[in-house]
């Protein structure tokens, strides 16, 4: 709530404006009681309704229309006009146009209020010459006419200034409106950034640590069925578990430190999927085929990492979920398009396979490089992972 200072200080001109008017009718109407004037009366009435039409005139009502500010001017004028040819001695009641100038420039456009001031000037004028005769009212009516520009001036320069500080408070609310917003998208964009990095690392840690720890887990089952009759074959594949995971930690702290995309992203793609396949042939047994075209175009990082990791899901789950034994990898370039496929002889995608959280990860990577994944059975038999 503001204080009672802060109150009078904002409506300082509003309270200077009555109480002026209020000083000059008590005056008037004080002296032609006092005096016992003939037309104490009328200068009673006339005086109430010139405070009456004060009070009213700065009602929105009023305000809203130059007519009808316009009539309020040609009422208050008529009064003071009557005041001063009822009572000629009281010609101190043109001091009443101070004021009138001040509600000219304040209701009006300033051609008109401008006007008004010239009318002021020159009732002014006659009333002055009139009473105390040319010279005297001459002198007199000079000083009155100054007073009235200068009220105007004053007047006006409240205005403007009244106009740029409802233009700041417009402008500091549509500010403080905007922070807000900000304020709103800044904690989304960061709840945002938050998730997406939480997905990045999930589908980092399930390509990298999903496909490594099942290679792992095949090798381990075989090595552990032959260690009693081919203890040779089985020291091989337990070597082959442990270069595994060795690489899934590798991989693994990279991912969690997000400091560089994984080892097979600074790779040439067909150097990194020639080497993919190979480990994943020595380590689970199936018989895999790999298809490269002479040439690539030129491919960005997270491009080649998605292929790449296209590659990785479709053998993980050709081993995991497909019970194949020969799987077909080929990377193509056609229309201008680069389209990695997987597919493998295998018992073909089942209900509900292609909803996978591996499946659904590099469905999101695709879609942030502007490419598709495309999954399910082969016109052959098996399953078709296709990543464009």
């Amino acid at each position: 709530m503001k204080s009672v200072r802060t109150l009078f200080r904002e409506h300082l001109d509003v309270l200077s404006y009555y109480l002026t008017i209020f000083a000059v009718g008590a005056a008037g109407g004080g002296m032609a009681f006092a005096q016992e004037h003939p037309q104490r009366m009328l200068i009673l009435v006339l005086v109430v309704l010139f405070a009456l039409l004060s009070l009213g005139g700065f009602t929105p009502a009023v305000l809203l229309t130059t007519a009808t500010a316009t009539a309020f001017l040609l009422a208050q004028t008529v009064i003071i006009i009557l005041l001063v040819w009822v009572a000629p001695e009281f010609s101190f009641f043109v001091i009443w146009f101070f004021m009138t100038s001040v509600y000219a420039v304040a209701a009006l456009p300033p051609r008109y209020a401008y006007a008004w001031i010239a009318v002021f000037s020159l009732v002014t004028l006659g009333v002055l010459t009139a009473t105390l005769g040319w010279a005297a009212g001459l002198a007199s009516a000079g000083i009155y006419i100054s007073g009235f520009a200068f009220f105007a001036a004053f007047a006006r320069l409240t205005r403007r200034a009244e106009s740029a500080r409802q233009e700041s408070e417009r402008l500091l609310a549509e500010l403080q409106e905007a922070h807000r917003a900000l304020q709103e998208y800044a904690q989304k964009v960061e709840t945002l950034a938050i998730s997406e990095e939480r997905n990045r690392l999930a589908r980092e840690m399930h390509d990298t640590l999903g496909h490594r720890l099942t290679v792992s887990a095949v090798q381990l089952e075989a090595a552990e069925r032959l260690i009693a009759t081919r203890p040779e074959r089985a020291a091989e594949m337990v070597a082959t578990v442990r270069a595994q995971v060795r690489t899934a930690l590798t991989e693994l702290r990279q991912t969690v430190a997000a400091l560089r995309q994984p080892l097979e992203s600074d790779l040439p793609l067909e150097n990194a999927l020639r080497r993919l396949c190979a480990d994943f042939q020595q380590a689970t047994g199936l018989e895999v085929h790999l298809d490269l075209p002479a040439s690539l175009p030129a491919l960005s990082a997270p491009q080649r990492l998605t292929l790449y990791r296209a590659a990785q899901e479709g053998l993980t789950n050709a081993q995991k979920h497909a019970a194949a034994k020969r799987v077909w990898v080929r990377l193509a370039h056609r229309s201008g398009e680069v389209v990695l496929g997987v597919r493998d002889d295998g018992r073909g995608p089942q209900e509900g396979s292609g909803s996978g959280f591996g499946l659904r990860g590099l469905r999101e990577r695709a879609s942030r490089l502007g490419g598709e994944v495309r999954f399910g059975p082969a016109p052959d038999g098996g399953a078709l992972l296709e990543v464009i």
